[in-house]
């Protein structure tokens, strides 16, 4: 009895050992560059670190970012079409072709540590540790959060003008939202589409020469203190119930597309209370990628770039490496 007693406690210790070892092991892992968030921008700077023979860290919850949300994509150099999903695949195979750890997590903090490195914790309770961060996380896109949304987004709804606007050549759209991107899409579809309608739940947001602008395009009718019920359509988008705030009064719009701009949330709640971020909550960065914190660096759609495009962001992510590169060389 005293010899199985003392066999139990043995192993309860090993088995302890063995769980310190390994939760050690997952804080005390030190790469040369975490890379957070796993879009364009994210995998092209995994990529770059690699070919450079840093050892990399690429922390995301999925692969492609908004590129997902993308139905087809014809703005991608080499690619005269290809949809979001499929472009994201490639990315993702030839980064894999690298020995990049890619970790299927969320982020909950980031630190920057007295002695200049950062540490990460993530959701499921590990940590990980880099001489350098990227942060390429991206936004989040403002949801309508109506009946049809979700269902018809890449079959008519979209949440980029600039990037799928070209599909609705000569058809009718509507755009949700009042402040400077909203105005722009607006105005960039009035050029090609044949009639645009533009929502506005209370009051234009927008710089008064766009706004000009946008007023003078006979195709654009602009309804004031309206909100988006519903969207309706039959594998694509047919139409959208909008609704005046003032009376109630119900009508509907038919449509072929929707297109969402009530801005995006840039994914960064994690970040040190000292990293400079404007009035969005973007990331602030000069044009090498560097943002006020030494070693931490930024890419893509959550930085202040104004342009929000797969293949800048791509590009942003590769000159964010590079960066990261020269600063380990100097450090």
């Amino acid at each position: 009895m005293k010899i199985k007693l003392n066999i139990s406690i043995k192993s309860d210790i090993i088995k302890s050992i063995n769980l310190d070892i390994n939760r050690w092991r997952d804080i005390m892992e030190m790469s040369d560059v975490l890379v957070i968030g796993g879009g364009p921008a994210g995998l092209n700077a995994s990529l770059y670190a690699a070919r450079k023979a840093l050892s990399v860290t690429l922390v995301s919850t999925d692969i492609g970012g908004q590129m997902m949300l993308t139905n087809e994509i014809e703005n991608y150099l080499g690619f005269q079409s290809v949809t979001g999903i499929e472009l994201a695949e490639k990315m993702e195979n030839h980064v894999r072709q690298y020995p990049v750890n890619c970790v299927t997590a969320g982020v909950k903090v980031l630190k920057h540590l007295a002695d200049g490195s950062f540490e990460v914790q993530l959701d499921d309770g590990k940590s990980l540790q880099g001489k350098t961060v990227i942060v390429t996380a991206g936004k989040k896109s403002r949801t309508l959060d109506i009946p049809g949304e979700m269902e018809y987004t890449g079959r008519g709804v979209s949440y980029c003008a600039t990037c799928d606007g070209p599909f609705y050549r000569n058809k009718t759209v509507a755009i949700v939202g009042g402040g400077d991107s909203a105005i722009q899409a607006a105005i960039e579809m009035s050029m090609i589409s044949q009639k645009v309608y533009l929502l506005v739940r209370s009051r234009i947001r927008a710089a008064e020469i766009i706004v000009k602008r946008m007023y003078e395009k006979e195709n654009i009718e602009v309804l004031m203190e309206y909100i988006p019920l519903r969207i309706n359509g039959e594998r694509k988008v047919t139409s959208l119930i909008v609704q005046n705030k003032r009376d109630e009064k119900e009508i509907e719009l038919f449509v072929d597309g929707v297109f969402v701009e009530a801005g995006g949330i840039p994914n960064n709640s994690y970040l040190p209370k000292d990293v400079i971020t404007n009035s969005l909550g973007e990331i602030i960065t000069d044009k090498e990628g560097k943002t006020n914190i030494p070693g931490l660096f930024a890419a893509g759609d959550v930085t202040d770039n104004k342009n929000k495009q797969v293949i800048i962001a791509a590009g942003e992510g590769a000159v964010a490496a590079l960066t990261a590169h020269d600063y380990l060389l100097r450090n």
